[in-house]
């Protein structure tokens, strides 16, 4: 209860929507548990970073939200869709809302730039005139701080470049939830910053729900609104940054040193 103007009344609390739903997900290669009855909720408009050591599941975690992979057992839902119960059609739809930043980039190298954008959009926002898709690769490039490269091939751009180009691929068809497959790996330290503060400015611009695959604590601190630790594919810790970095738990010390 909480008093307003003298008077109690019933205090509302509101809970934040969830726009992915995974219960007791279990999957496994030859005979091998990879993950073992995961359980985890997306909220709308947060970045969940998912951490853990190498071969803890997390990259299969997210190929199985978009059906990449079948889980063994479990359900995942997006959007309040059972994602193994979708058609085809239906599965095709619900990738259309999704924006996958694959850990390769996995760029076009027959293709400029500007037509490694242009593609998603002719086959996902069939309804753009050709003016229209310029102007969102344009702004795209723009707000990844790479305007001037869109007639260039990717072999002529770093590492870094080459990343930032892969996001603004993947989020010039206005995804509503954004999958991130270990953003960071491969990038010196100054531009794995650069990555970690545009995967904020993309939450913050496009106003999207982000699941963050990775084993880089640096940027879980940077980006982090929630934190999911794996262990032997099961949830190990769920919390905030600050319970992750006062835990006494040798395992979580070993990842917040």
């Amino acid at each position: 209860m909480k008093a307003m103007n003298g008077i109690l009344v019933n205090e509302v609390v509101t809970t934040p929507k969830q726009v992915v739903e995974i219960e007791n997900l279990s999957i496994g290669f030859e005979k091998e548990k990879v993950l073992d009855d995961l359980s985890l909720k997306l909220f709308n408009g947060e970045n969940l970073v998912v951490l853990g050591q190498s071969g803890s599941g997390k990259s299969v975690l997210i190929k199985c939200i978009v059906r990449l992979l079948a889980p063994d057992a479990g359900t995942i839902k997006v959007f309040g869709e059972n994602v193994n119960e979708l058609s085809r059609n239906g599965l095709a739809e619900l990738r259309k809302k999704i924006g996958f930043l694959f850990q390769s980039g996995a760029l076009y190298d027959s293709m400029t730039i500007r037509e490694n954008l242009e593609f998603p959009l002719k086959r996902i926002r069939k309804e753009l005139t050709k003016r229209e898709i310029n102007e969102k690769v344009e702004e795209a490039l723009g707000n990844v701080g790479l305007a001037d490269t869109s007639d260039k091939m990717p072999s002529q751009l770093s590492g870094g470049m080459r990343k930032r180009v892969s996001l603004a691929r993947t989020v010039v068809v206005d995804p509503l939830i954004m999958l991130y497959d270990e953003p960071t790996t491969g990038l010196d330290p100054l531009t794995s910053d650069e990555i970690s503060e545009l995967i904020n400015e993309v939450k913050k611009k496009y106003k999207t729900s982000s699941l963050i695959i990775t084993h880089d604590i640096e940027c879980a601190r940077a980006t982090a609104d929630r934190i999911i630790m794996l262990q032997n594919g099961e949830v190990y810790l769920e919390g905030k940054l600050e319970d992750f970095e006062k835990s006494p738990d040798v395992f979580i010390k070993s990842f917040f040193k």
